[in-house]
């Protein structure tokens, strides 16, 4: 049990794979943010989280307000936050016209091909959306960039060999080939966290940071696993074999706030994706995220979203000023 697979176990993230490309240099892509582009790729989404697989060659990337990077073949880029990039072969090339990207985004996943004629590059490029209340413990913990690699001398680069043939089997249209592909992306963004929590130095803080401390990654994992438990902070640190005082300042120090606020906020962003996805009663909700009454569950539900659970329910608009991070 280990709090990062609880998080995912209840996400329902959905993925795909929008285009294989492969381009000759010279060559520019410029990708604008996720949220214009969310109602092409998923309607209805919320969130979209865009990684690209380098599978061969290498390229140039560029995000406004951070240095320019080079990545490499088994590089895995991910952005979190859906942030505008420009990858290309080289600085000053001129990017392909934004009227192409909207025509590859509805090919599917079939490989496309631009450029100058020169030294290739290939990506794999997709999309992951997911409930920005239930990702929030991941994506707050994430930089605008989240860069690793899947090839070592370690590694036989079974993801990667997986996910181009699930691409080539999807681009054929025989029958499971998407489905295959949709959880391999999936696995490929969950190994993509693994990694890149692996190389965090030891004085990191934040929320993945925080999962691999024993014991704050245990305290997680058991309000992950567990949330309508009736958790105190003693109950949490017995459980984690240490003192109240400790937990509670070890806590704070990774994950930036108290356990108890965690746990409040973690249930009600439960509580809001089953008002959205089920039929279960409110009074049903509230129990199932720990409330022993309604009131006490309206309250700290429209302390957290603004609105009472029944408007939640309905589709109404959230209020101004609420973010989802």
């Amino acid at each position: 049990m280990d709090a990062l697979s609880e998080v995912l176990r209840v996400v329902r993230l959905n993925s795909a794979v929008f285009y294989n490309a492969r381009f000759s240099a010279p060559w520019c892509f410029s990708a604008p943010a996720a949220s214009a582009v969310m109602n092409t790729l998923q309607p209805g989404a919320e969130r979209l989280v865009i990684f690209h697989l380098l599978t061969e060659g290498q390229c140039r990337l560029e995000v406004e307000g951070l240095p320019p990077d080079t990545l490499h073949a088994g590089d895995v880029i991910v952005f979190p936050h859906g942030d505008a990039h420009l990858m290309s072969s080289a600085p000053d090339v001129q990017p392909a016209p934004p009227a192409d990207l909207v025509a590859l985004l509805r090919r599917g996943p079939r490989e496309v091909r631009f450029g100058g004629g020169g030294d290739k590059t290939r990506f794999i490029c997709g999309y992951l959306s997911c409930d920005p209340r239930l990702c929030r413990p991941i994506l707050t913990a994430l930089p605008r960039v989240v860069r690793v690699n899947l090839r070592g001398q370690d590694d036989p680069g079974w993801l990667e060999l997986s996910i181009r043939y699930a691409v080539a089997e999807a681009a054929a249209a025989r029958p499971g080939g998407a489905g295959v592909l949709a959880k391999l992306s999936e696995v490929l963004f969950v190994e993509t966290l693994r990694r890149y929590m692996a190389q965090l130095p030891p004085e990191q803080t934040g929320w993945l940071a925080g999962v691999r401390d024993r014991v704050v990654g245990k305290a997680l994992a058991l309000m992950h696993a567990q949330p309508a438990d009736a958790w105190t902070v003693e109950s949490l640190a017995r459980e984690c074999g240490i003192s109240r005082s400790v937990l509670a300042e070890r806590f704070t120090h990774y994950v930036g706030q108290s356990p108890m606020h965690y746990l409040g906020r973690w249930r009600m962003a439960l509580a809001a994706g089953m008002l959205r996805s089920s039929s279960s009663s409110i009074s049903r909700v509230a129990r199932d995220v720990g409330y022993e009454t309604d009131p006490a569950f309206t309250r700290a539900f429209r302390r957290e979203y603004g609105m009472p659970p029944a408007a939640w329910r309905s589709g109404a608009t959230k209020p101004q000023g609420e973010v989802s991070a």
